[in-house]
């Protein structure tokens, strides 16, 4: 019964945690909700609890930032993002994690731009169009990156939720995870 409570405050922390971090001030893309739906696949037992968790993270802080078109590309890139997690983070590794983080995060400014190019009018439908969207994408505007911010706010976030989670495990043993 304790494991359970510990999981549960866990998580519903983790939850909090993601939708004041959207909530308070940061760079644009700079956010843990990839990092999180990669974590939860890794992680969750129940997997599809690793894709409600960051789709709940969403949905509770995106009617104070605004609701959009786009946004079911956002919700369904996360979604994919974490189907990735199920796939490459199988088993846990330094490598594994950054290797999903920066693939999340290309993942997610390839879909999110592609759809922006194809929904809105500021862009001509053509290849150029199309690459004139991804190239605003990787430019600096004020500082900013949209993809380099994106890149940056994934590796960081996934380096606390599972350099945390390890050593959470270690206080914690209930928490380790068993692999079959």
């Amino acid at each position: 019964m304790k494991h359970i409570h510990i999981r549960t405050v866990s998580l519903a922390t983790i939850v909090l945690l993601t939708v004041l971090s959207r909530l308070f001030p940061h760079p644009p893309n700079f956010a843990p909700v990839a990092a999180l739906a990669l974590f939860g696949a890794a992680t969750f037992d129940r997997k599809w609890l690793g894709l409600v968790v960051p789709l709940a993270a969403m949905l509770l802080s995106d009617p104070f930032l605004g609701f959009h078109d786009g946004m079911w590309v956002v919700y369904g890139s996360f979604t994919l993002i974490w189907g990735l997690g199920l796939v490459l983070l199988r088993k846990i590794t330094v490598g594994r994690v950054a290797t999903a983080s920066f693939l999340a995060s290309v993942l997610f400014f390839l879909t999110t731009n592609f759809v922006y190019w194809f929904d809105n009018t500021f862009y001509p439908q053509t290849p150029q169009g199309l690459m004139a969207s991804y190239l605003a994408g990787l430019a600096f505007y004020n500082g900013q990156s949209f993809f380099l911010n994106g890149v940056l706010g994934d590796l960081t976030f996934s380096t606390i939720l599972f350099g945390g989670y390890y050593l959470l495990q270690r206080q914690f043993p209930v928490l380790k995870l068993a692999r079959s």
